[in-house]
């Protein structure tokens, strides 16, 4: 049983913990709306005139709209992929189960202005790599993706109970709709985790985007980075704070269709 003296000094590091992760948050928040020239904290005063900017700033919306379509098809991509890998790996890979499963997530371990460089390069060998289009990107970003979504998919498959697609086939299921009606339902929590890390590690994914982006696919880091070099105006929080509602957006919509326990459950 936790003692009282325990209980407050676990409330303390809980508490530490919180403003320690949302402090970030808040002041890029706050400094969105800021009402001075300059991108500072604390602010000289309460604005919107940022946000009008940044929506005025035809260079900003067309960024930000391209990074959430491309976020978008990678995601889709990553997910498929990434989910299928896993039923392979999980069930069909045999003794090369670890071998593979490195493989697979050697993305993550590779610094990303390597995996940028080693595409920019392949892309100018089969002659790709001047044209800088959506589908390069898609290609570099899709990359890295795919190892969050094998490595939550897969950790659920490991634990999962092969005795309800017996079940299923038994009583006549085919492979595909045993996937559909008995192994999805159940991995949902998890596809779907795996497809939240993916767009945002598509939207926030600048090495890459640095690399292998052209004229009119510009993504917004990319964007910003540019944008940082000649101007230090609350504009960048407004797209810092755009970003963290997305990301509030996100989980609300995934509470509304699934639940939050299901994320962490599968």
């Amino acid at each position: 049983m936790v003692k009282a003296g325990e209980r407050r000094w676990l409330g303390l590091a809980a508490i530490v913990l919180y403003v320690f992760l949302l402090a970030p948050v808040v002041i890029v928040v706050i400094a969105a709306l800021n009402a001075g020239t300059y991108l500072r904290f604390p602010p000289e005063g309460v604005s919107l005139r940022w946000f009008q900017a940044f929506a005025h700033s035809r260079t900003m919306v067309r960024s930000f709209k391209f990074s959430v379509e491309l976020a978008a098809i990678v995601t889709a991509i990553a997910t498929v992929i990434g989910t299928t890998a896993s039923l392979w790996l999980v069930r069909f890979s045999g003794r090369f189960q670890t071998v593979m499963r490195l493989l697979m997530i050697a993305p993550i371990a590779v610094p990303g202005i390597l995996t940028g460089i080693a595409l920019l390069i392949y892309f100018y060998a089969v002659g790709l790599g001047k044209s800088g289009g959506l589908w390069e990107l898609v290609v570099g970003h899709t990359l890295i993706c795919i190892p969050y979504v094998v490595l939550i998919v897969s950790a659920v498959l490991v634990r999962f109970d092969r005795s309800l697609e017996e079940a299923a086939r038994n009583l006549g299921a085919g492979p595909l709709v045993t996937f559909r009606r008995v192994t999805l339902p159940l991995i949902k929590g998890a596809v779907i985790s795996g497809a939240i890390f993916a767009f945002v590690t598509s939207y926030d994914e600048f090495n890459i985007s640095l690399l292998l982006h052209g004229i009119g696919t510009v993504p917004l880091p990319i964007e910003l980075f540019d944008y940082l070099r000649f101007s230090f105006d609350p504009t960048l929080a407004v797209a810092g704070t755009i970003s963290i509602a997305m990301a509030v957006l996100v989980v609300l919509i995934t509470e509304r269709l699934v639940g939050l326990e299901a994320l962490y459950l599968g």
